[in-house]
């Protein structure tokens, strides 16, 4: 069972969000708060968090805040941003906090859901706008006198993994497609995230787009 919490200061919308993910085969919501800071006091003593949804716009402590804290406490924890913000300035800010996705308060429940499951699966999740989003990010990060890696710097398996974690491919989904074994799957994409120095493997996938490592259209 998919262990998940919600943190958002609109009692409304988040119990009628609890509702929802409930109806989700295999998911369960064990924690729900309106406070950041309550929220970080349970994971002190509670380790049945697997995904955290977090609203940014929240008093006393923003997402963005809330999100680099938990992932100091808990580092397995995936988060999923939420609001009803979707600008540029906002998914940097995203990409800023270590968040492992992002989808916008009038997104489809359906939606949701693959989100949900895709941060189980894939380790990240930025919607259906991944190319645009992903474009704004290289952007921002441009310039700097950074390491430039040369275009071996990816091998081709680890630009195959690549590839098929976009495609919301699982570990045991990309084994199976690349006849290696899953626990190989996962040393690659560590390895990765260790290699570019990212805080996920979003910052994988930006790293590579930035540095021509693939383009875009490799990653639909």
């Amino acid at each position: 069972m998919l262990k998940v919490a919600l943190v958002d200061d609109h009692k409304l919308f988040r119990k009628s969000l609890a509702a929802l993910i409930g109806t989700f085969e295999g998911v369960e919501v064990v924690y729900e708060s309106d406070s950041g800071k309550d929220f970080l006091s349970h994971l002190k003593e509670n380790k049945n968090v697997d995904i955290a949804l977090l609203d940014i716009q929240m008093p006393e402590m923003d997402g963005y805040t809330l999100c680099g804290k938990v992932l100091k406490v808990h580092d397995s924890i995936k988060v999923l941003m939420i609001s009803q913000l979707s600008s540029k300035e906002t998914i940097r800010h995203v990409m800023q906090s270590g968040a492992h996705g992002f989808v916008t308060k009038n997104s489809e429940p359906e939606q949701l859901e693959l989100a949900i499951r895709n941060l189980d699966t894939s380790g990240f999740y930025l919607g259906p706008e991944l190319g645009s989003v992903l474009k704004d990010l290289m952007l921002y990060q441009q310039g700097g006198n950074e390491f430039q890696p040369d275009k071996d710097f990816l091998s081709d398996r680890e630009k195959e993994v690549i590839q098929l974690i976009c495609k919301g491919k699982s570990s045991a989904e990309i084994a199976e497609e690349l006849f290696i074994h899953q626990r190989t799957v996962e040393t690659h994409r560590q390895r990765m995230i260790t290699k570019v120095g990212a805080k996920n493997f979003i910052g994988v996938i930006v790293f590579a787009l930035k540095h021509n490592l693939l383009d875009v259209e490799d990653l639909s």
